[in-house]
């Protein structure tokens, strides 16, 4: 039984999952205490309680950083445990377990008092019912104080009868007496909403907790703070708010709050009282802070409008849903949908419904409530997907003759936005990862030189962007600090557009966020200002000397910015549908850019180009409702998600049956050493812990994203579209992308441990039908089974790489960069007369690769899987490109059909000042 303490014994460094372990050791306890309750023979019985001892001991260990069950019923089970009153230890674990499962703790009062009605074992219900009164929004408030911990409780009586009926919102209090407790508390609490810094608390923890420094130097640095008596409060903020943005924070000093009000110490921090004020107005203000965020402008004029009486004289019948009702032939869509969202319709922008075009009210309101959200200066919102909020920016920020410098295997939008702006792609490539048919993410190394390069040829000037994918599809994560830091070095004004779609959750938690373009604009932004930061870069200055574009060992040196040069510029594009909950289409742009002012014209110009003038009511809305849910519940789900992807890796990896034929790709396996300088190999126990995987988060320089799953197929002699199909079809499991011989499996904040155990089921499934037909099979039939794995997983075919240009579209053929012109050859493929079709096996390909002339793409070519253009509008096609495309089993590729052939650009139609007079 000691070995199932020691698999559930909450340690630090598993902390960020603390409250799904939490959980799990309360019902633990609750199936020992259950055992002892009902034992007649007495030494089973002393065993039993001894084994409730350490249990209750193991997981008290950091209850005191939640407010339930609290003291008062931690208490009474001691209590009860040390009398040997096995019934009422049993009844109050039950109490606290079911309380903690159903969050019914939130909803009432009897879950706090050890002497309420014990809880039915049966009626175990996971969400509140319905069809009950709705009952108010619960939280809970961190107080940290030097006071006495004898009069703790007496304070959080107080502050429960503070409590009005009209108050929006209901709170319990957790008291904490140091800096390390608090920090703690804020790391393992997903509950808290507001933290109240009362000055004068130690730093140290009294709690004998061995593993807490170890754990608070990675998840609540302090190396850049002042930790002095006189600063230990404003420390903490900082502290706190470093790794929860989103937490209200208040500062009750006795030291002329009023000045330390202006002080850049206590920015972060929402308000400062003087120590004797009134408590109702902390009450108050707490209640405030908590209502900024929970407010939905837009969702809730919507739902205003929705209620009136409204006639309508404009377009969209389907307002109000007069013409469904009373439909004869299509009345079931208004019993499917229901009348709100039919209610909720329009095509006004008065009566409080705003105009996304021309925002003035609750749209504008709800664009600062974004911005504030995820970190930005600024944003905008998208409904039409991320696919037009990147070519949106790229339209923006880009003009014709512009240089971007970009991921070729960056989605099709960007590379449709440089036909558009009229922009020049510098295409470089992502490393290759042949074992799986796909491609990682862009080196920094990579990067480098192709500022370098353009630098040696003088072009540099017109090296307008950066466009990455950040993190890609299959969970690459750049170090967007350190290619940041790095490439400004290079050239300080450089603007960063990085292509989030799949990464917007990643805001809401600091593992998460440390990878981000926002978050990597506020660090800068600050760092790079800062005196220490001077004082770095004054040396490295002295010792590096002006940089030469033509020293090559600057490719594998740290370069540093001139931080009385550089402009932090960063775009960050995110579907807020494919991570949050929002309808689909949703997105948004997110701005810090210190030189938008010469932007904001463009800007408005593409994004009025693109924005439909009748966007969808309903999308907006759950922009606006999504936003709400992460700010408050951000940091809870998307722990969770991760947290059920780290048991997902570990279940199937270690599986006894099921990773004979199926295997989750490590991080060891998805990046190449050279890219991982932590020498992380995987996830979770027993590879490692929470501690270390940030360590490699700091400093590698790509990583891999944990709930981004690569679920090798190949092994069960399946592709990935096969396998898809067989989990859809057979399973009803939904998954995302496929490979050759992968699928790709995402958690998010929908998922739930049943989901996850329906996979775990279909795999354990399907495995044993494969051990059943091998067993039973003959040496035919196993060899064309290893005969499928060997394809699979062996016989791939080489990745291609982007070649380059044909030198008419370049303005420098013998240039060592690699831009060129993407927008006359695209539209050149507008005229049949200019193109031509050669079928990809016809003897004619191979002449032509051999003898010429050039093979021209006239198109974008992208086949599904990978999704990445093979072929772009002017690239020469190489013998790696036809050879990949001849030894593709996909069905779907976009731009090619095979009764045609390669759309090509026509050898006589290559003429100079043809494609000039297109550009």
């Amino acid at each position: 039984m000691n070995d199932i303490h020691q698999s559930t014994k909450i340690r630090l460094t598993h902390a960020l999952s603390a409250a799904s372990a939490r959980n799990d050791q309360w019902r633990q306890l609750n199936a020992f205490a259950r055992a002892w309750a009902t034992q007649d023979d007495a030494s089973r019985a002393g065993k039993l309680r001894a084994e409730c001892t350490d249990l209750l001991a193991n997981v008290s260990r950091l209850e005191y950083c939640w407010a339930y069950p609290g003291p008062r019923l931690l208490e009474a089970l001691r209590t009860s445990l040390e009398s040997g009153d096995a019934g009422n230890f049993a009844r109050l674990v039950q109490k606290i377990s079911h309380g903690l499962l159903s969050g019914d703790y939130r909803r009432s009062e009897s879950h706090w008092d050890p002497m309420a009605q014990d809880i039915d074992p049966t009626m175990l219900d996971t969400a509140p019912n319905e069809d009950q009164a709705p009952t108010k929004q619960y939280f809970e408030v961190l107080i940290v104080t030097p006071n006495d911990p004898a009069g703790w409780q007496r304070a959080a009586d107080e502050m429960r009868r503070l409590r009005r009926a009209d108050d929006p919102f209901v709170y319990s209090v957790v008291h904490v007496g140091s800096f390390q407790d608090a920090a703690l508390a804020v790391v393992v609490n997903a509950s808290l909403q507001a933290v109240v810094l009362f000055d004068g608390f130690p730093f140290e923890s009294q709690h004998e907790l061995e593993d807490l420094e170890h754990f608070l130097a990675r998840f609540a640095p302090t190396d850049d703070l002042d930790l002095s008596p006189g600063r230990m409060s404003t420390a903490l903020a900082r502290c706190i708010n470093g790794a929860r943005p989103e937490l209200d924070l208040y500062l009750l000093s006795d030291r002329a709050p009023e000045l330390l009000a202006g002080s850049p110490d206590s920015a972060c921090i929402r308000r400062l009282f003087h120590h004797v004020e009134e408590p109702m107005e902390i009450h108050l203000s707490i209640l405030d802070g908590v209502r900024d965020r929970y407010e939905t402008p837009y969702f809730d004029n919507l739902k205003k409008y929705a209620s009136r009486p409204i006639g309508t004289f404009h377009a969209l019948p389907i307002a109000r849903g007069k013409s469904v009702f009373s439909s004869n032939w299509i009345r079931d869509m208004g019993h499917f949908y229901g009348t709100n969202i039919l209610f909720a319709e329009s095509s006004a922008t008065t009566g409080g419904l705003d105009s996304l075009l021309e925002p003035t009210g609750n749209i504008k309101k709800m664009m600062a409530a974004t911005a504030r959200a995820f970190g930005a200066k600024r944003a905008y919102l998208g409904t039409n997907g991320t696919s037009t909020s990147n070519k949106i920016v790229v339209q923006a920020v880009c003009k014709p003759g512009d240089i971007v410098i970009v991921d070729r295997n960056c989605h099709k939008s960007h590379h449709y936005g440089f036909v558009l702006s009229g922009a020049q792609p510098y295409y470089v490539e992502a490393f290759p990862l042949e074992k799986y048919s796909m491609y990682g993410a862009v080196p920094l190394r990579t990067i480098k030189k192709a500022l370098l390069d353009c630098a040696a040829e003088g072009n540099l000037h017109r090296v307008k962007v950066i466009d990455m994918t950040n993190c890609t599809f299959d969970g690459h994560m750049y170090n967007p600090r350190r290619v940041m830091q790095e490439c400004l070095a290079i050239k300080p004004d450089l603007i960063f557009l990085w292509d989030e779609a799949w990464f917007g959750f990643a805001r809401f938690n600091p593992l998460h966020r440390r990878r981000t373009g926002m978050g990597a604009a506020a660090y800068l932004s600050t760092h790079l200002r800062s005196d220490a930061y001077r004082a770095e870069y004054a040396k490295w200055k002295e010792e590096q000397g002006e940089l030469d574009p033509k020293d090559p060992s600057l490719l594998d040196k740290r370069l540093l910015p001139d931080p009385d040069k550089v402009r932090i510029r960063v775009y960050q594009t995110h579907s807020t549908h494919k991570s949050m909950s929002a309808f689909r289409q949703g997105s948004a742009m997110l701005v810090w850019d210190e030189d938008f002012h010469h932007v904001e014209g463009p800007f408005e110009e593409a994004f009025f180009a693109h924005t439909s003038t009748s966007p969808n009511l309903q999308l907006i809305a759950s922009l606006d409702l999504a936003r709400r849910q992460m700010e408050l519940e951000g940091y809870d789900l998307t722990l969770k998600m991760t947290d059920l992807a780290m048991r997902l890796r570990r279940a199937i990896n270690t599986h006894p049956l099921i990773s004979k034929y199926f295997h989750v790709a490590t991080p060891e396996e998805m990046i190449p050493a050279e890219f991982r300088e932590s020498g992380i190999k995987d996830y979770g126990i027993p590879h490692s812990d929470w501690t270390k995987t940030i360590a490699a988060w700091e400093t590698d320089e790509f990583a891999l994203d944990p709930t981004r799953l690569t679920l090798v197929c190949g092994g069960a002699a399946m592709d990935g579209t096969q396998f898809k199909g067989i989990l859809s079809e057979r399973f009803d499991i939904q998954v995302n992308k496929t490979s050759r011989n992968s699928v790709l499996v995402q958690t998010n904040i929908n998922n739930t441990h049943s989901d996850a155990s329906l996979l775990i089921k279909a795999l354990a499934d399907l495995s044993r039908d494969i051990e059943s037909r091998l067993a039973s099979s003959g040496p035919a039939e196993r060899e064309a089974f290893d005969a499928r794995v060997k394809s699979l997983m062996h016989d791939v075919p080489d990745l291609p790489n982007f070649s380059r240009f044909h030198d008419v579209f370049r303005d420098n053929a013998k240039s060592r960069s690699n831009e060129g012109h993407m927008r006359p050859a695209f539209f050149m493929a507008y005229d049949e007369d200019n193109c031509e079709f050669v079928k990809l096996n016809s003897p004619d390909v191979d002449r032509r690769l051999k003898d010429g002339p050039d093979m021209v793409s006239a198109n974008f070519v992208i086949p599904y899987p990978p999704g990445f253009p093979i072929m772009v509008p002017g690239q020469v096609i190489t013998a790696d490109t036809i050879t990949y495309m001849r030894k593709l089993d996909v069905k779907e590729i976009h731009g090619y059909h095979a009764a045609q052939g390669i759309k090509l650009i026509a050898p006589t139609k290559l003429d100079a000042s043809q494609t000039k007079s297109m550009q």
